[in-house]
């Protein structure tokens, strides 16, 4: 069983009851799409255990990270600068220098015969963004299908659900909530949209994370202690307020 992850997001308290939730699962290989860092207050402790995942992409606060936050709004670029000072000032010198190391080592994208992995999407990995609403962007969906093969999984929305591609090459999309029984992948052509460990954005402040058999897909939604990732951005002068308490309401 393959569990896939995206956008941990330095929140060390979802990601921990995310991996707890998968050796419940039996998974036997963890990928993890990117954004391990920024927005939130641990990012060594999150970027120690995703050295120990099976995959692990670059996303584009990884990128931004490792080297400048261009084009970020405000909170999102002084959250990058702290975790850049945060992991540059750890106690042990050789720690960051393999942190370092291990970050300047990311790929954009990971693939295995037909199934492409990536952060954002096959087109732009680090950066484009698969909204639900781009099924109705018939020409953007169509080249993103083109160079997705035959299925991909991606983050980056922090939103999680599925996009099928139909008839004539109309693009439908799945909310993950009708995936409960899990969903067949075989015989069409399929974007997985992962959700996010760190930031869920859809409303729904739980942690998301996806299981893969080679068969179908299932979503799995996990509670965890977002007040102690509140308490610890409140305590920090460099992360905004607001990056702790929109986890309340997953958005």
């Amino acid at each position: 069983m393959l569990a896939i992850l995206s956008d941990i997001h330095s929140n060390l308290a979802a990601l921990t009851a995310v991996l707890a939730d998968m050796g419940r699962q039996g998974v036997s290989a963890v990928y993890n799409l990117g954004d391990t860092l920024g927005y939130g207050p641990d990012p060594i402790e999150c970027l120690d255990l995703a050295r120990h995942m099976d995959v692990v992409l670059m996303g584009n606060f990884d990128h931004a990270v490792l080297h400048t936050p261009d084009g970020f709004c405000m909170s999102a670029e002084r959250s990058v600068l702290w975790t850049q000072t945060e992991l540059a000032s750890a106690p042990d010198p050789a720690e960051v220098a393999r942190r370092s190391s291990f970050q300047a080592g990311l790929q954009n994208s990971h693939r295995e015969s037909e199934i492409l992995f990536v952060h954002g999407s096959a087109r732009n990995p680090l950066h484009e963004y698969v909204f639900p609403e781009d099924i109705y962007n018939e020409k953007k969906m169509a080249r993103i299908g083109e160079l997705s093969g035959q299925l991909c999984f991606a983050g980056h929305t922090h939103i999680p659900g599925i996009f099928v591609q139909g008839r004539r090459g109309k693009w439908e999309y799945i909310n993950y909530e009708e995936c409960a029984q899990g969903l067949p992948v075989a015989g069409r052509k399929l974007i997985c949209s992962v959700g996010a460990v760190g930031q869920p954005r859809d409303e729904d402040e739980r942690a998301c994370y996806v299981l893969f058999d080679g068969v179908r897909i299932w979503f799995r939604r996990v509670e965890y202690d977002i007040e102690t990732t509140v308490r610890k951005i409140h305590v920090i002068p460099e992360l905004d307020n607001f990056l702790g308490d929109r986890l309340r309401e997953g958005r």
